[in-house]
């Protein structure tokens, strides 16, 4: 009997927590054929699995006892599958449609993702549909997508050979032996993560032309059956494009030309002048405030681990530099007495939403100050959960300015009362703007969850698996409380520093390894791990205690 013939006869059982069921299989069978085999319906198609809490591809094998657990379009890392499956059609698109081109996706943006063909400084609607139907041609194909596996140096010629530079350069810098790459026919591409068995589990999907480029519509997440809704984000968009083109000046596209500067001793310079320009929009923001004489109250949101409250700090440092005293005002004093706190869908108490403020006292306190007047400010009591007074009095003087920081500061509701014209308004977000390579884009949540993951380890003593698991909870309350209103701002703040996942890794990488494989966690750990080891890691000893960085790092010159 030979080898194959044996392990014919050989069986493995695994757990499949889909349906909670152990069955048995010959050894090397395949995830697709246990998914066809058990049945498996979820709200969407089955798009990859997660075994013993890692993402692999439909084609995996299974050779040992393994927990098994199938994934659709409605969880995150079954979503970031189909984002990069459909990623690849449309990138095979356009190498058949205009060989010479190079596909570019850029950023997220109006619930899509933002893409540019080199070839066109501005892609025509024909052009578009053009390449919409060649992509769908590719899914009712249903073409395999194959994953392979070769040295470096040949996966290396690969690339070269179809003027890939960028994925050259950054396989080159992080010199691993060997690298998988992906195949549809004679199309080669390379992606971070696990990717779709074929293109017609593709099958949602639009393109559309937008601004000086192409939209790419993607699913939602809730119904997978639907696309995104397009939201319209112009001030976003601006702070993206600002931020490519200063990339491509300094000569810092992607990863691999980070490396480049990391592993040839250049990286310094590029920290300086990142912190420079922190710094020098900071300024400009404070001179707007300035011209705006009737501003009288800063209103600065943002989501979790954006850096809101160092650029809050160093914004009150710049308007005292222009003679303006600004007074901080915690929308925290204005939280209702917990009992009185509205419920979310579990029953539990909702401290996100709107009206666990006060609104009423918040806006009349506020329309007293902008009278002249002086009001006592409310304390809350979080252990006992009720407001108290404790005599602190407030009053705006002709040089005041109040400034309000929280994640409701954009929402019109919050201060429906006081007039447009008092208010000046700010979003500050982490908006990663270097990507791997063309195709690799990085996910600029990611940079704030490691930020917090950081953060919370260092000075809250809360372990990575706890923020992780606390994370589904806090996009959530972003995605309902935060992001709707940020195009509400007068100014949009990019807190982001270039290098600052290089940092972020020496930090990370030993509180992420402390995750227990066994937990639900461990999915979201792993992947950012991989993540990491994309970037050369680099020290912080460039950082003044002034950067925002500081704030997750430790070693502040601010108090917090």
């Amino acid at each position: 009997m030979n080898t194959k013939e044996l392990s014919k006869n050989k069986l493995v059982t695994i757990f499949c927590k889909n349906n909670n069921t152990y069955k048995s299989y010959p050894i090397g069978t395949s995830l697709f054929e246990i998914c066809r085999d058990m049945n498996i319906q979820l709200k969407s198609q089955v798009l990859a699995a997660r075994v013993n809490h890692k993402v692999e591809n439909l084609n995996f094998l299974i050779f040992k006892p393994k927990n098994i657990e199938f994934i659709d379009a409605t969880v995150s890392a079954g979503m970031r599958v189909y984002e990069r499956s459909i990623s690849m059609v449309m990138a095979k698109a356009v190498k058949d449609l205009f060989p010479r081109a190079v596909l570019k996706i850029e950023h997220p943006i109006s619930k899509g993702v933002f893409c540019k063909i080199s070839s066109f400084r501005s892609i025509t609607e024909e052009q578009v549909q053009q390449l919409k139907n060649r992509m769908q041609e590719i899914i009712d194909d249903n073409v395999p997508i194959y994953e392979e596996e070769k040295q470096t140096s040949e996966v290396i010629r690969i690339f070269r050979k179809g003027r890939k530079t960028d994925t050259v350069r950054l396989l080159e810098t992080l010199k691993m032996p060997y690298t998988r790459y992906f195949r549809i026919e004679d199309y080669t591409d390379y992606y971070s993560g696990v990717l779709a068995p074929s293109t017609s589990y593709l099958k949602i999907f639009d393109l559309q032309k937008y601004q000086n480029g192409i939209l790419l519509r993607i699913p939602n997440k809730i119904n997978p059956q639907q696309l995104e809704e397009v939201v319209p984000q112009p001030k976003l968009f601006d702070v993206f494009n600002e931020y490519i083109k200063w990339n491509k000046i300094i000569g810092l596209n992607n990863v691999g030309d980070f490396n480049v500067f990391t592993q040839t001793n250049k990286i310094q310079g590029i920290m300086k002048i990142s912190e420079a320009l922190h710094e020098k929009k900071i300024v400009q923001i404070v001179e707007m405030i300035c011209r705006r004489k009737s501003s009288r109250f800063i209103l600065i949101s943002g989501p979790s681990s954006s850096g809101k409250t160092t650029f809050s700090k160093r914004l009150a440092l710049q308007l005292s530099v222009m003679g303006i005293k600004p007074i901080m005002l915690s929308l925290d004093n204005y939280f209702v007495n917990r009992k009185d706190t509205p419920l979310d869908e579990n029953g539990d108490w909702d401290f996100e939403h709107l009206n666990a403020l006060d609104l009423p006292l918040f806006n009349q306190q506020l329309k007293q100050l902008l009278a002249g007047e002086e009001v006592e400010i409310p304390f809350y009591n979080f252990e006992l959960g009720i407001r108290q007074y404790r005599g602190e009095k407030l009053k705006l003087n002709k040089n005041n300015v109040l400034l309000i920081e929280g994640i409701h500061a954009l929402n019109p509701a919050l201060l429906s009362e006081i007039p447009e014209e008092s208010k000046f308004k700010i979003y500050v977000s982490a908006l990663t703007t270097i990507s791997l390579d063309s195709h690799n884009r990085l996910a600029t949540t990611d940079t704030r969850l490691l930020r917090r993951i950081i953060r919370d380890y260092k000075f809250r003593n809360y372990s990575a698996q706890e923020t992780i698991a606390r994370w589904q909870s806090v996009r959530a309350g972003e995605e309902k409380w935060v992001f709707p209103f940020q195009e509400y701002a007068d100014v949009m703040f990019n807190s982001a520093l270039l290098f600052e996942l290089a940092v972020l890794r020496q930090h990370a990488e030993p509180i992420l390894l402390e995750v227990s494989p066994s937990s639900e966690e461990y999915c979201e750990a792993h992947r950012l791990l991989r993540f990491l080891k994309y970037f050369s890691p680099i020290y912080e000893n460039e950082i003044p205690p002034t950067s925002l960085l500081r704030e997750f790092l430790g070693g502040s010159s601010f108090t917090y």
